[in-house]
């Protein structure tokens, strides 16, 4: 542990679908600088969404040396003060690239690109069927995750055709990407990734944390492109010359979802939901993985070293939350910023009768319907944009609603998530969730409470602490007793329960309605 007096800081690298963030905490856990960069989003066709991973490294490079920059003007002696850096990251998005240049082989996949549905069809040749690889990998087969991704890139890229018959290539998600590169790149970078960022790639053995080699063997995958796997809280390298913070410990590494877990401080049959680009509900099951018969995903909760227990998890994925705001932003004109959708829905009592389903590249849990689109229905004259704006955020609650219906069902008992007063409540985070409106909602369509926590940015947090924590900042029970206690706004529903129904009901009509819509021709 720290000596009280000293200056103490952790930071964590927060890698997102649109933007990259380094986040500064005190010994508190408390943030004192940060900053963020959004990085460009290339569709090259239709369902087809990639990133460029140099912009990537360079945007993580300018926010580090910013918010280092900031903290310096804010008096505080991080250079000399920090102990460790977390890193948490988009997961499933899926780089290829050389280990004898260090250069991408191909531009990133991102997690909601469906360009592999065409591979997704191998259901049909084995014998399980989409759920095939579920007992060991908790997974269906889905253009979600990452072993489609690569197997569509080995199977269409000239260039990654050719690195893995010459062994040149390297295979890992984002954190991977990023650890290799921070930690030396060709120069000895070290090749790794943590246990919940390979949770998702349909490779790994939940129960044994090691690639599974029938289902490697079964996929035509060679290990030897694969990174080794590690814990979420472990010392795994230090930051090399070239980069801002040369010589301090990389010690923590989670996915983004299990990172926001453990900043929500999640124990077993603890629930959160995070609204973010998709919105993400995870409910901690304990150190045993749970089955689930009702559209949901067996995934890795956290490990918090490598002798540590596992935490396992269900987790209901929604592919479409934030990113609907952002295409009223950015192809409708709409709204001009994000912030806007609030102030233009409440122009509006109520939706109209508009439902919008935003399943513009499929829908994920509880549907898992690669063959829906988006569709808005209900449209009338009286319809006008702040309905639309207003379809929007609630089309988001519903489909979380979808999952959490889901999540009871599986998990009964242990997704009962009580507060002392014997009532279910759901911890929120994200930046969609600063929307008052959208929370409201929220809790209007669930009929439960929502609890929002002050520091809503609880993905970077979680893997500040499991930074902190392998470099012995913190104890694991500083960190569950809550390093600082913080106020909390609580949004009750105000909707009656017959009016809920209704609304339910009429969600999923719309839902029915988008799909087997993927064909359609002009």
């Amino acid at each position: 542990m720290a000596g009280e007096g000293e200056e103490v800081y952790v930071a964590a690298i927060d890698q997102g679908t649109t933007s990259t963030r380094f986040i500064i905490y005190d010994r508190h856990a408390k943030p004192v600088a940060s900053h963020q960069l959004e990085f460009k989003q290339h569709y090259p066709e239709a369902g087809w969404v990639e990133h460029d991973p140099m912009e990537i490294i360079e945007t993580v490079k300018v926010c580090m040396k910013e918010a280092v920059d900031k903290a310096k003007d804010r008096k505080c002696n991080v250079v000399a003060g920090l102990k460790a850096i977390g890193i948490t990251n988009q997961r499933e998005t899926t780089v290829m690239w050389s280990r004898s240049t260090g250069l991408p082989l191909y531009n990133a996949i991102v997690w909601m690109d469906v360009r592999t549905s065409p591979v997704c069809r191998l259901e049909s040749e084995l014998s399980g069927g989409r759920t095939h690889f579920v007992e060991t990998c908790g997974l269906p087969i889905s253009t979600y995750f990452s072993a489609l991704k690569l197997l569509w890139l080995m199977e269409n890229v000239d260039a990654v055709k050719d690195a893995v018959r010459t062994g040149d290539a390297l295979f890992g998600t984002i954190d991977t990407w990023l650890i290799w590169n921070l930690t030396g790149g060709v120069a000895g970078g070290q090749h790794v990734t943590d246990c919940s960022n390979a949770s998702r790639t349909m490779l790994m053995n939940l129960k044994t944390l090691d690639w599974d080699k029938p289902t490697l063997d079964a996929l035509g995958i060679s290990a030897a492109i694969l990174p080794k796997i590690i814990s979420n809280s472990e010392k795994i390298g230090v930051v090399v010359n070239g980069f801002p913070l040369a010589g301090v410990p990389i010690s923590g590494c989670l996915g983004d979802q299990h990172a926001a877990m453990l900043g929500q401080l999640c124990q077993k049959g603890e629930a959160k939901s995070t609204y973010g680009t998709g919105a993400f509900i995870l409910l901690n099951t304990g150190e045993e993985p749970t089955e689930s018969s009702h559209g949901l995903l067996s995934t890795i909760a956290y490990k918090l070293g490598p002798t540590a227990p596992t935490n396992y998890a269900l987790e209901g994925s929604i592919a479409i939350a934030g990113a609907a705001v952002q295409w009223l932003r950015d192809s409708l004109g709409i709204i001009q910023t994000a912030a806007e959708i609030e102030k233009l829905a409440e122009t509006v009592p109520d939706s109209g009768g508009i439902y919008f389903v935003p399943a513009f590249n499929g829908l994920f849990a509880p549907w898992w319907r690669d063959d829906a689109r988006g569709i808005c229905i209900g449209i009338t004259r009286f319809t006008n944009k702040g309905h639309i704006a207003r379809a929007v955020l609630e089309s988001m609650c519903f489909q979380v609603n979808d999952v959490l219906s889901s999540m009871h069902k599986d998990a009964g008992d242990a997704g009962e998530v009580k507060s002392a007063e014997g009532e279910f409540l759901l911890r929120v985070d994200g930046g969609a969730t600063v929307n008052n409106l959208l929370m409201q909602i929220q809790a209007d369509l669930l009929g439960s409470p929502v609890v929002r926590p002050a520091d809503i940015e609880t993905t970077a947090l979680g893997a500040a602490y499991a930074a902190g924590l392998a470099a012995g900042v913190w104890t694991k029970e500083q960190v569950f007793a809550g390093l600082h206690k913080e106020n909390t706004t609580v949004f009750r529903p105000k909707l009656d329960e017959a009016h809920r129904k209704k609304r339910a009901d009429s969600w999923y009509k719309a839902v029915s309605r988008s799909f087997d819509l993927a064909d359609l021709s002009l």
